[in-house]
């Protein structure tokens, strides 16, 4: 092992080939930092973005409650007015067979013989 003599082209060649595999390795490093970054920003613009959206899409919805509400609101009331009416109608339906029944009375017609 003394005699062990190698080729100068064989030992630039390793040389060569190691000193390239370090600056391979080191731009692949660099390029997973750079991706890192890349992907932290776009992360939090993600989260920038969706907060503003879900900001916007409240108030929009806020403002459809709202609408929704006064319909409600409108139909309460024309509700109420048709559960007054009835009550009119009804009252009316009972004066007018009172009506009938004293009417009958007063002819002497008995409605309820046949």
């Amino acid at each position: 092992m003394e005699d062990l003599k190698l080729p100068i082209a064989l030992v630039i060649a390793m040389v060569a080939q190691i000193a390239g595999g370090v600056w391979w390795v080191s731009k692949q490093a660099a390029t997973i930092e750079d991706l890192k970054a890349n992907v932290s920003q776009m992360s939090s613009r993600m989260a920038i973005e969706q907060t503003v959206n879900m900001r916007r899409d409240v108030e929009r919805n806020k403002e459809e409650v709202k609408e929704l509400w006064k319909s409600v609101d409108s139909l309460t009331a024309v509700m109420t007015r048709q559960v007054q009416l009835t009550a009119r109608i009804s009252t009316l339906e009972r004066e007018m067979q009172i009506f009938s029944r004293d009417h009958f009375r007063t002819l002497g017609h008995d409605p309820n013989a046949r």
